[in-house]
């Protein structure tokens, strides 16, 4: 069974990645059609997400008994495109570590 932290941590990992992706998409139909709506409201809510990504990972890490490499790879998780997909991918695959 996952924490609660777990569980918060892995959805707002695949709620950020997708609000990135989102807003690639935003980006490109404000430059190349010249509509900023999409940015505008993408924008602070993918803000939003990718801090409390961070925050939880940086949380969740001493708990969950990542090494500082695995740390970093998780952190680089919530800035490349489909990171977050691939870091909770990684994460359900893993062993439930035991409590105690």
């Amino acid at each position: 069974m996952i924490s609660p932290l777990e569980r918060s941590f892995r959805i707002t990992a695949l709620a950020e990645a997708t609000s990135f992706l989102a807003l690639l998409v935003a980006t490109y139909v404000k430059y190349g059609h010249d509509q900023p709506i999409g940015v505008q409201i993408l924008g602070p809510i993918h803000g939003l997400l990718f801090v409390g990504y961070v925050l939880l990972a940086v949380n969740l890490a001493p708990r969950a008994g990542w090494s500082l490499r695995t740390t970093a790879m998780v952190l680089v998780g919530a800035v490349l495109p489909f990171g977050g997909y691939v870091v909770d991918r990684w994460l359900a695959r893993r062993p439930v570590r035991q409590a105690g």
